[in-house]
């Protein structure tokens, strides 16, 4: 701008008089410069954008056309692109901000004009002030624009520059009366004040804006190639990710990145603040702004989002809602994300928060701390202990999360391992009540009990001095509790601590309680797994049954899948293979879901699994799910998946004939303070079984001192060792001590019935013999249970190769072909194996799931209703004891169904 001009803008000086229509100078005097009514050249580097060129291709179909985006986003070059190619006349004009004024700004419209091709009449005639222009003008400008056969293209650039509402006025008019003589692009960052509501309801409006304008990865890739720089797509959308598309970022980094001799490499990991994008934008963006704005940015930018009260509490002051609403209007970096909250551009984010460091150092871990107070009181418990955390007061973060009753996301939940790491940076001198109860949570879900139960009760302490008398903290003190009890097997500590979790309950706000469904969750888990450890069926049950029942979302799953898992080993205990192999599959496939967090019982549904695999005769298949779990971690204490896993790999060893080995893994069986009855029974079993193997009856009977109808499994399979070390009345007692009628299955009644038919065969009664055998065969088929009779030695083979029991054993015990029903075990471990029966509307479905077809087109291919295919599947899925399309096709291709 020139001297007069200065002094014109000031409001110094005399008008200048009206200049001649073809007058090289604008009304301050100052002499109209080429270049600002030129269509900018593309770069070599430019690249064109064929979804952005055709969709600016509407603009000669609508009156007004807006390309909104913040710096540096190819609003200007795209135009140009767009504008070059066309065959009707273009005005183009750059604005600057002495073009602020009506006058001024009139006369570089008619300026352009001329420019562009498309002069007016010296009838319209020329601003001669400054500040102001006759509406005569404006309405001779519009009605010769309207007379035109062809449409004048005015593009004007920069438009944010021009901030007078009267101006904004009179530019409505012209474009309202010009009608279709006039095509105007506005290129801003901003929103004009133009009635856009308007012409958006009209469909007379067409907007390109920041979101469109961005860079897909595609176009990323092929900018950077333009620039030298071969990228991967996968690369490029990293990139596209942390500078949101933005086309001056892109260029920038791309230009550095090729001086760089990794170029892939610094495109991943440059530093915002030590390059040339950091440069643009604090001339482009930061330095534009008033110094209070300026202060504002920089406080925010530790937030990964922000309101105005947010930012009014790191500020101190009272402005920011302006402030805020200003800058996203002038596409200043600053997104909404509704709702009153902002967020950063993540690339301005980073610079800024570099330049905070430098201009207010030492400020930082305040702002975090004030933003961690504001969102705490606020509710905001994610934010509040990232923030915290920042800030190093860990008695805060300790405190916000003991407070939100949230101290069970350390263990479950989809954010559990972003918890722990945040945690892992505090250090020993934080000793609030809050932090010794999250080292207990650390500790104990480690399984280091003496560390955990050393935190736990220094928090205990100190919760009752007093002085921190919150029943949140209180509460998360019995779920640590029960969790240690649950480690030690310890039935009255767990229950003592379920009580207490009951009374507190009625102390905390129902809303907070609803908001964390996990922590009675995990609590209910540990009391139903201690109970269970004690060989408490059916109450760990009832808990363990609630658990899976209970609401809660995926802050729920870890727990329902323990709970699951659980269950399938008490229906295995109970004898029904079926029930746990179903129940053991769904703790399966939520373990299995992406993304799952690893608890300490997750391993009980694959050990079920393998113990059923066992029972079947599926060694590989057991070997493959114990070899899955891969043992339990290092230095657990966990006692039901430490004897799961020692137990199962001891059966599995003892039907490979594996004895010695049997008996050391089942050594393991039994890590708790407190000993289960089950355990110590399975336990027993091995050793028993080991010395029965090696020819020691008497030391076979002598281990089985422990075993009792408590544990019906436990006392079929004793009865059975009891009777084949020559010992009747001892295996009868066994036998008759079992009272669990209507409770207990197959795995228990064919044990039983074999231990019976023994007896009756070595009696000489054979018509016995045989109709238990029958009965027995009867009810294994149905669970496909063939360890019992693989145990029962010699003298059930020749009962088995009689007619009516072999063709009861033919198929899946024995190998269906005549001739070879005097051998009990099939030939080969692929021999076909018959499962089940389907129907044979249900082989049809499974064979068309097996071909990859939808519950649509089977539903076609049949001519049957999908919801009839829904139930057939659901029939298959029960039948094959399996949750998925891919488990059934499998199970079946493995049993020779397919």
């Amino acid at each position: 701008m020139s001297a007069v001009a200065e002094i014109h803008e000031s409001g110094q000086g005399p008008a200048v008089p009206l200049v001649p229509a073809l007058s090289r100078t604008d009304p301050v005097g100052d002499p109209f410069l080429r270049t600002r009514f030129a269509i900018p050249a593309r770069p070599r580097t430019f690249m064109r954008r064929r979804r952005l060129v055709d969709h600016l291709g509407q603009a000669l179909s609508t009156p007004l056309t807006l390309l909104n985006g913040p710096a540096g986003a190819g609003k200007t070059l795209l135009a140009a692109d767009w504008a070059s190619g066309l065959t009707h006349p273009v005005a183009w004009l750059t604005f600057d901000v002495g073009d602020r004024r009506p006058g001024v700004f009139w006369a570089y419209v008619l300026q352009a004009l001329r420019a562009g091709g498309a002069p007016v009449s010296e009838a319209v005639g020329t601003p001669a002030d400054a500040s102001g222009v006759d509406h005569r003008l404006l309405s001779a400008l519009a009605g010769e624009l309207s007379e035109r056969e062809r449409p004048v293209v005015l593009v004007l650039d920069e438009y944010d520059r021009v901030t007078d509402a009267e101006v904004a006025e009179q530019l409505e008019f012209v474009l309202h009366h010009a009608g279709r003589g006039l095509r105007l692009v506005l290129i801003t960052r901003n929103e004009p004040l133009l009635p856009l509501h308007r012409y958006r309801a009209a469909g007379e409006l067409t907007e390109i804006r920041s979101a469109e304008l961005a860079f897909t990865p595609e176009e990323a890739a092929a900018l950077l190639e333009l620039h030298g720089v071969s990228l991967p797509v996968q690369a490029a959308r990293t990139l596209v990710e942390r500078t949101r598309g933005w086309a001056a970022g892109l260029s920038l980094s791309a230009l550095a990145a090729r001086e760089s001799s990794d170029p892939e490499l610094y495109l991943k990991e440059f530093e915002a603040d030590r390059s040339t994008v950091a440069d643009f934008l604090l001339a482009e963006v930061l330095k534009r702004q008033t110094q209070e704005t300026q202060d504002l940015l920089l406080r925010v930018s530790v937030l990964e989002r922000f309101c105005p009260d947010l930012a009014n509490a790191l500020t101190g002051r009272v402005d920011a809602e302006p402030i805020l609403a200003g800058l996203h209007r002038e596409n200043a970096f600053v997104e909404r994300l509704g709702h009153s909250w902002y967020q950063l551009h993540p690339l301005f984010g980073e610079i800024l928060r570099a330049h905070l460091r430098v201009r207010l150092p030492g400020l930082e871990a305040e702002l975090h701390r004030r933003a961690a107070q504001w969102l705490h009181r606020h509710g905001f418990l994610p934010e509040t202990l990232a923030h915290s955390a920042a800030a190093g007061d860990w008695d805060l973060t300790a405190g916000a999360l003991v407070d939100d009753l949230a101290i069970g996301l350390l263990f479950t939940g989809p954010d559990s391992d972003d918890l722990v790491r945040l945690f892992s940076g505090m250090g020993p001198d934080a000793r609030s009540p809050a932090t010794f109860l999250v080292r207990a949570a650390q500790d104990l879900s480690r399984h280091d009990l003496d560390h955990g139960l050393a935190s736990l009760r220094h928090a205990e302490e100190q919760l009752a001095g007093g002085e921190h008398d919150a029943a949140a903290a209180r509460l998360s003190c019995a779920l640590l509790d029960a969790l240690a009890a649950r480690l030690t097997g310890c039935p009255p500590e767990v229950e003592k601590a379920a009580e207490s979790a009951a009374h507190l309950r009625q102390e905390i706000p129902v809303d907070l309680l609803d908001r964390h469904p996990e922590l009675t969750a995990l609590l209910m888990t540990h009391v139903g797994a201690t109970l269970l450890w004690a060989g408490r069926f059916e109450d760990a049950r009832s808990v363990l049954t609630g658990v899976v029942a209970a609401p809660g979302g995926t802050a729920t799953e870890l727990p329902r899948e323990e709970a699951m898992g659980h269950l399938a080993l008490l229906d295995y205990m109970n004898g029904w293979l079926g029930r746990a192999e179903r129940k053991a599959l769904a703790a399966v496939s939520e373990a299995d879901r992406p993304g799952a967090p690893r608890p300490s019982g997750a391993g009980i549904g694959r050990l079920v699994l393998a113990a059923v695999a066992v029972d079947r005769d599926e060694l590989g298949r057991a070997q493959a799910l114990i070899d899955e779990t891969a043992g339990p971690p290092s230095g657990t204490r966990d006692p039901v998946l430490a004897a799961g896993h020692a137990l199962a790999a001891a059966r599995l060893l003892l039907a490979k004939g594996k004895v010695r080995a049997a008996v050391e893994a089942a050594d393991a069986a039994v890590p708790a303070a407190v000993a289960s009855p089950w355990a110590t029974s399975h336990e027993a079993l091995v050793t028993s079984a080991a010395h029965l193997a090696e020819g020691r009856p008497d030391e076979a009977a002598a281990v089985l001192r422990a075993v009792s109808g408590d544990q019906p499994v436990c006392a079929v399979e004793a009865a059975a060792i009891q009777l084949a070390a020559r010992r009747p009345a001892a295996a009868f007692d066994l036998l008759d001590s079992v009272h669990a009628e209507g409770r207990t299955g197959p795995a228990v009644t064919v044990r039983a019935a074999l231990v019976r038919a023994r007896a009756a065969n070595a009696a000489g009664d054979g018509a016995t013999a045989r109709k238990l055998v029958a009965q027995a065969l009867l009810d294994a088929r149905r669970e496909r249970l063939r360890r019992p009779f693989l145990d029962a030695g010699a003298w059930i083979r020749p009962l088995l190769a009689t007619g009516p029991l072999h063709d009861l054993a033919a198929g899946w015990l024995t190998p269906a072909p005549a001739g070879h029903g005097d051998r009990a075990r099939p030939q080969s471990p692929a021999a076909p194996l018959v499962a089940v029966e389907l129907s044979a509307r249900e082989h049809d479905v499974l064979d068309r799931v097996a071909r990859m077809m939808s519950t649509e087109e089977i539903a076609a291919d049949l001519c049957l209703s999908v919801n009839t295919v829904k139930t057939h599947l659901k029939s298959v899925y029960r039948k094959l004891a399996v949750n998925r399309r891919g488990e059934a096709v499998r199970r079946a291709r493995d049993l020779r169904m397919l």
